[in-house]
């Protein structure tokens, strides 16, 4: 009998303490993309333990009681308490609105908190992403300050972040840390190439980033963060249509299965009769992105992009034309077409808490084709006939990036450094064509003639080296020193004889630079702290500045040197943040297309320029469902010595350079209506002088944008009034010799979109 009770205490005893420590386990992800979520601590709100989750997302703890609480905490995040009793599978942490919280990675190539960056830079989140709906990138890069990016219609632009608006290489698009393009081949239309539906955030850096990135990276640098694939299934499918004949079609579907998680995504918009003649257009975007956990601590990561592209083209409007609102075109067969494809596999490997390894290797394919309306000229003496071409720039890239992180136990210090190489033939022809005019000077039809303007192959090789060391010195002081070295050797290979049309004679050129950038940032204590730097960029000729209609290449890479301090502040209980920065950019040999003698234009060297200004951002969440930002820039951009047929225009502010930009929009997400939100978004350009003389102004724009949408249940339907006072603006104004050039601003625009989300709650 006593070895029978003996029998049941024990059995009784095991039983309580099997359910007294049931433990638990899941998944931690984002709640927007499904993404795991790596590093997130898990507390027992009971007791002093806890743990983190792994690259998957994945956690346990085996000493949790049904009556405990877990409670979640991830920089970047909201955190998150929840009874244990009532856990699920799959947490989801919501990312926070807090600026100060945001984690990124351009400004270091290495994830870090913004607070640590002494670097003036701005993420946006994958939150703004969906709430605005963007058809056009544009739409939400300008409501970061110190940026105007240029809509010239059908996802074509140009940009402005520190510099006056222009078509010149002063700006690094990168998708995923990787240039989008080959340095020496810049496009100022490049972000064609980019697919909006793939993307899960954008990061801006504002001013030179060549200490990391290279050349190019003058005004700014611009990352594209592409989505990772879901922890869970997800999938979906949204439309859009417009009353200006515009139509997308978008989806998405990702996974992760065992080791293998799969993302694709991609577009199909089309543009119809719209407001301006001849300006139809096609696009469709595709991405697909594999991550494959090697092990514990390594992982490949592949991803392919694929853009064909077609739009047509009709350029700018007259002042007659402009102000009485007539949108005809002179035009009925120009156009440009973009066919762009990025393969990049990169092996991520973590060999202790103190190195890491990322090496990527990348392949380009890209082709841009135009029957461009800039090169006709009528033929003089005959009003119906014409001159124009048809032109092919196109290039492969062959490439590899390897970088390496070393933290070391002394100061929080950190090494990184990386070696790349980029190997890009480049090859360009044009073909002369016959225009026929019509008697209203309307061009009908052309014909080819088979004489070839231009035709040559370049060799391009791009090489650089770089490291940044970060540390702190004091605790609350922490200082960045970086050092990058470019090479950048082209063998230029011309088809023709060498002349005016068809380019230099056969040549080999290269360029170098070191380019030097120092930074500090200083923690004043609660959420305040201040930042200053001082960064050196650099901008080689292009291939199209040094050899095309060049009979001898003399062109010299451009210098900038930048002066900056900033700094940040959250207030009202962190619901408020203001940061603000304040710049001088010295331009030494900056490349400016100079007007000669008998009206043509060349590339030269000449001048230096200074741009000065302010950059500002005011967010302000007095309750939880509204929310107000205003970005805004003051600056003045200046010849400091610039000389054109003989006149000479040092003193004179740079043609096409706003004094005032600013964005602001009001929030509202009403508790009582859980997935309604309402905004209202306003732009203002301020005025500017149309040439380097200053001799006329165009007055700039002020822009209504209205937003409402509604979830519910993966539901997401929404409308977008864009202009909503159908204000008549030009988005670039420009003088020349014969006249002027508006490039018109869509009128008054009305999207409507429904969307559906599938997302499996857990497996």
């Amino acid at each position: 009998m006593k070895r029978i009770l003996f029998c049941v205490v024990c059995l009784l005893a095991w039983w309580h303490c099997a359910c007294a420590q049931t433990g638990t386990s899941g998944l931690v992800m984002d709640a927007l993309t499904r993404e795991p979520l790596y590093g997130v601590s898990i507390r027992l709100k009971q007791a002093n333990t806890g743990t983190q989750t792994g690259a998957d997302g994945s956690f346990k703890l085996t000493d949790a009681l049904p009556t405990d609480t877990l409670v979640y905490y991830f920089i970047g995040y909201k955190s998150r308490a929840v009874a244990v009793a009532n856990h699920q599978k799959a947490v989801l942490l919501q990312p926070s609105s807090n600026l100060l919280d945001q984690v990124i990675v351009s400004a270091s190539r290495e994830a870090q908190v913004r607070t640590d960056a002494p670097i003036a830079i701005s993420a946006i989140s994958r939150e703004v992403l969906l709430d605005t709906r963007a058809t056009s990138l544009e739409q939400v890069l300008n409501k970061v300050s110190g940026v105007y990016m240029v809509n010239l219609g059908n996802e074509q632009h140009t940009m402005a972040i520190r510099q006056p608006i222009g078509y010149r290489s002063l700006f690094l698009y990168l998708e995923d840390g990787i240039p989008i393009r080959t340095g020496g081949n810049f496009n100022h239309n490049a972000l064609i190439e980019m697919n909006m539906a793939a993307l899960k955030t954008i990061e801006v850096i504002r001013g030179p980033a060549s200490s990391l990135y290279g050349s190019e990276a003058i005004g700014g640098a611009i990352n594209f963060i592409t989505q990772s694939p879901s922890q869970l299934f997800t999938a979906k499918l949204q439309a859009e249509a417009s009353d200006r004949g515009y139509r997308r079609t978008d989806f998405s579907v990702s996974n992760t299965v065992g080791k293998l998680g799969i993302y694709a995504a991609g577009y199909y918009a089309a543009q119809r009769n719209g407001v301006i003649e001849h300006s139809d257009f096609d696009k469709l975007a595709l991405t697909l992105r594999t991550d494959y956990a090697l092990n514990d601590r390594s992982k490949l990561v592949t991803s392919a992009s694929l853009v064909d592209y077609k739009t047509d083209q009709t350029g700018g409007l007259d002042s007659k034309r402009f102000y009485e609102e007539e949108y005809s075109s002179l035009h009925t067969f120009t156009y440009r077409k973009v066919n762009a494809f990025r393969l990049r596999s990169t092996l991520e490997h973590e060999w202790n808490a103190l190195n890491s390894t990322r090496l990527t290797l990348f392949f380009r394919n890209n082709s841009i084709g135009q029957n461009p309306f800039y090169v006709i000229k009528n033929t003089a003496g005959n009003s119906l006939n014409a001159k124009g071409e048809i032109n092919e720039d196109a290039f492969q890239s062959f490439g590899l990036l390897g970088q390496h992180r070393k933290t070391f136990s002394f100061l929080n210090a950190q090494l990184i450094g990386g070696l790349s190489a980029d190997y890009s033939p480049a090859a360009y022809h044009a073909q002369q064509i016959d225009i026929d005019r019509d008697d209203t000077g309307k061009y009908i039809r052309y014909h080819n003639t088979g004489v070839l303007l231009t035709d040559y192959n370049v060799k391009l090789l791009n090489t650089a080296a770089y490291a940044q060391f970060e540390m702190n010195p004091i605790e609350k002081l922490k200082a960045v020193a970086s050092l990058r070295y470019d090479r950048m050797d082209f063998a230029f290979d011309n088809h023709l004889e060498p002349g005016a049309f068809s380019g230099a004679p056969d040549e080999k050129n290269g360029f170098n630079s070191l380019t030097p950038k120092l930074g500090l940032t200083y923690d004043l204590g609660r959420s305040k702290g201040l930042y200053a730097n001082y960064s050196v960029g650099f901008t080689p000729p292009q291939i199209s500045e040094l050899y095309r209609g060049v009979q001898v290449p003399a062109l010299k890479p451009a210098n900038y040197y930048n002066y900056e301090a900033g700094g940040w502040l959250s207030f009202a209980q962190a619901k408020g943040y203001i940061d603000l920065s304040v710049y001088q950019l010295d331009g030494i040999n900056e490349i400016v297309s100079v007007r000669l003698d008998d009206g043509s234009y060349e590339n030269q060297n000449t001048g230096k320029t200074r741009h000065r200004g302010v950059e500002y951002t005011l967010r302000y969440n007095p309750f939880e469902c509204l929310a107000f930002r205003f970005s805004g820039t003051n600056a003045r951009h200046t010849y400091l010595r610039f000389v054109e047929r003989g006149a000479d225009f040092g003193g004179n502010e740079m043609a096409t350079a706003p004094r005032f930009i600013s964005n602001a929009e009001l929030t509202y997400k009403p508790a009582f209506a859980q997935g309604l939100r309402l905004s209202l978004e306003w732009q203002h350009l301020g005025k500017y002088y149309m040439d380097p003389a200053n001799s006329e102004t165009y007055k700039g724009y002020d822009l209504l944008h209205a937003r409402l949408g509604y979830h519910i249940r993966g539901f997401d339907v929404w409308l977008n009034m864009l202009n909503l006072g159908n204000a008549l603006y030009a988005t670039t104004a420009d003088k020349f010799a014969y006249g002027h050039n508006y490039r018109v601003g869509s009128p008054r625009t009305t999207h409507v979109g429904v969307a559906y989300t599938f997302a499996a709650k857990s497996r």
